[in-house]
């Protein structure tokens, strides 16, 4: 899983910030930082903002079988209301994944699962750490600058059609006019390279918005900006507290988060409060770029996130 692949990069992290040449053959380089002063984020705009679609992510970690019937407990029961498009995944090359239909919000919803820890392939998704060009089918905008995690780009390929296809008939059948796109970890990942492509091909009236959990680095410095350029405030990364999956790739190995981070600083005892930070800029060093490697917690990748939310096949085992 995405978390294997973090604790194999680790120490690789460790020996290349020690040392003042490249240390491998491969080109070495560090994109844009920010230390720019952090801003609270308010526990309404918590729950008006950034609790729904953690909850739909949570939801990806169910079966196919049990999310096509809205039927997968505590994940389903909090969304009440949810009519499900299509929903697959086989857990390996293709992680789950679900396209609704929210009928209170009347928004098309994408959710992406996460790496399942017990399956190889998965694995095998994560640890591809070599850099590719974008994909222009798929993603128009991207210029032949942005390169992207290879791993991450097959994977999104491997659904891309389906989701295009399903989320613009499912705005023509029922009159919605928003999309989220949401997903934690590697689904994470996945969602935001599907919110870039969404944005490119649907039409421009379309409201998206892309909020996502446990975010690891998918592209490059030009990666990051056409994020930026594109999403702008639509785009929400959420990191908690010393999870090291934001830290991976490197980006001493050229990979680059883009801006608009929400950093959780803390986590009541109950996990249902949680303090979190907005951060300006890209990589800000006052939130998860400026994160201790040796004080990462995996339990923190897990969550709690915030209202008790944690992602992963353990908390939802339908």
């Amino acid at each position: 899983m995405l978390l294997s692949a973090t604790v194999l990069v680790l120490g690789a992290l460790q020996y290349a910030a020690a040392v003042p040449t490249p240390a491998f053959d491969i080109n070495i380089g560090v994109g844009s930082t920010s230390d720019a002063k952090t801003t609270a984020v308010s526990q309404d705009d918590i729950t008006n903002n950034l609790v729904r679609p953690a909850l739909f992510s949570r939801a990806a970690y169910c079966s196919a079988a049990a999310v096509e019937n809205w039927q997968c407990g505590d994940s389903c029961d909090a969304l009440p209301n949810v009519k499900v498009l299509t929903a697959g995944g086989d857990d390996g090359l293709i992680p789950g994944f679900f396209i609704a239909h929210d009928v209170d919000k009347n928004t098309i919803v994408v959710a992406h699962q996460g790496t399942d820890p017990q399956n190889f392939l998965s694995d095998l998704n994560d640890l591809k750490f070599s850099q590719v060009d974008a994909n222009t089918t798929v993603l128009p905008s991207a210029g032949g600058d942005v390169k992207m995690h290879d791993g991450f780009a097959e994977t999104q390929g491997r659904t891309a059609d389906l989701v295009l296809s399903t989320v613009q008939s499912a705005l023509n059948s029922t009159g919605a006019k928003s999309v989220l796109v949401t997903g934690h970890s590697l689904g994470a990942a996945v969602a935001s390279i599907d919110a870039i492509m969404l944005k490119s091909k649907l039409d421009p009236s379309i409201e998206l918005t892309s909020v996502v959990y446990g975010l690891p680095r998918v592209g490059n410095q030009a990666w990051a900006d056409l994020v930026d350029s594109m999403l702008g405030s639509s785009f929400t990364h959420v990191t908690n507290q010393n999870d090291p999956v934001p830290r991976v790739p490197p980006q001493f190995l050229q990979f680059q988060h883009p801006s608009n981070e929400v950093h959780i600083t803390a986590v009541d005892p109950s996990g249902e409060t949680a303090t979190a930070e907005q951060c300006p800029g890209q990589e800000n060093s006052n939130c998860s770029g400026g994160n201790n490697i040796l004080d990462a917690s995996v339990t923190n990748h897990r969550g709690p996130y915030f209202n008790n939310i944690s992602m992963a096949n353990r908390f939802c085992t339908l």
